[in-house]
């Protein structure tokens, strides 16, 4: 294995994270992803991780056509209807600080994520992106 090959996903990770608790709002959660330009919030409970809110999953249920005068009141009326837990993955994969980019590349290739929580005794410390591995090999060339 060469010294690349052994490069920890901590190296890349984002450690400045916004976060969601299983009590907030999808509003928002709306909002939290406009604001940072993000398109994943990891879900916590006191520190653990407990799911992961992707941008898309939110979509999938605002269903919003754009053919209706007052978007935002029928947003709201839905997001009123579904709570955070109910809209999060819940099996979530994770992995630790010590794991390998070409690791967390091989999880990317293989399973439909395209964000990892990183974790250190199950506490939520940074999470990992497709944009943060693509960026890494990248910047390779």
């Amino acid at each position: 294995m060469s010294v690349k090959e052994r490069i920890p996903v901590s190296s890349i990770m984002s450690t400045q994270l916004v976060v969601l608790n299983t009590t907030d709002s999808l509003e928002k959660a709306e909002k939290l992803f406009k604001k940072h330009r993000i398109r994943h919030i990891p879900v916590v409970s006191s520190k653990k991780i407990v799911g992961m809110l992707s941008l898309t999953d939110l979509l999938r249920i605002s269903f919003v056509d754009g053919s209706y005068e007052d978007e935002e009141a029928i947003e709201s009326i839905v997001y009123d209807m579904f709570t955070v837990p109910q809209v999060m993955v819940k099996n979530l994969r994770s992995v630790g600080p010590d794991a390998t980019i070409k690791e967390v590349a091989e999880i990317f290739s293989k399973e439909e994520f395209h964000a990892l929580p990183v974790c250190r005794d199950g506490e939520l410390i940074g999470i990992v992106t497709t944009t943060d591995v693509i960026k890494y090999l990248l910047d390779q060339y």
